[in-house]
């Protein structure tokens, strides 16, 4: 039987319940197109690819794809499902003084 557990709050979930909910996200990079000037094509982009080879190559650049999964229980579904990008525990709260 396999074991699952709530990733927010580690509840154990049975294997095969109601109570098991699969968050799955893609974050990724967005690609807007961008316009083209006059000065555009006026610039010097072999210059900008030099600055660019002559960086240092030993920082990892953040991942461009990434695909994420979560098992929620039915408590962290609802809490979930009603503020997504955990909005509320960034809230604060200023006295009116």
């Amino acid at each position: 039987m396999q074991h699952f557990s709530c990733d927010l709050c580690s509840r154990n979930i049975v294997a095969g319940s109601d109570n098991r909910y699969v968050v799955k996200m893609e974050v990724f990079a967005a690609h807007d197109p961008a316009e083209l000037t006059e000065d555009d094509f006026d610039a010097d982009h072999l210059e900008e690819i030099s600055q660019i080879l002559s960086e240092d190559l030993d920082t990892e650049p953040a991942p461009a794809f990434k695909k994420l999964n979560y098992d929620l229980c039915s408590s962290c579904h609802k809490k979930f499902l009603a503020d997504p990008l955990n909005r509320e525990a960034t809230k604060l709260d200023f006295s009116a003084n």
